[in-house]
């Protein structure tokens, strides 16, 4: 639970590159412009799944996967659970 207070309390931090956000946008099948929003969205939820694991996030809700570095708070990549 504490992870996931750390990761709620710099949601304003979470960004990513040009990369991830063609690869997200890939990943997850979505054409959205503002693919942090979306993210930080889906994190947000409170049905969202929370834990840390080494150096990375992991945010679970319903069928997708958010990886997101703890340190640097960039969302490395998302996928679709199957």
């Amino acid at each position: 639970m504490e992870d996931k207070k750390i990761l709620l309390d710099n949601i304003n931090k979470i960004h990513t590159t040009e990369l991830g956000v063609d690869r997200i946008k890939r990943n997850l099948k979505i054409d959205i412009v503002d693919v942090v929003e979306y993210c930080k969205n889906k994190v947000l939820d409170e049905n969202c799944h929370i834990y840390k694991q080494g150096k990375n996030w992991y945010c679970e809700i319903e069928n997708v996967k958010i990886t997101i570095n703890s340190y640097s708070y960039t969302i490395i990549t998302a996928h679709i659970i199957k």
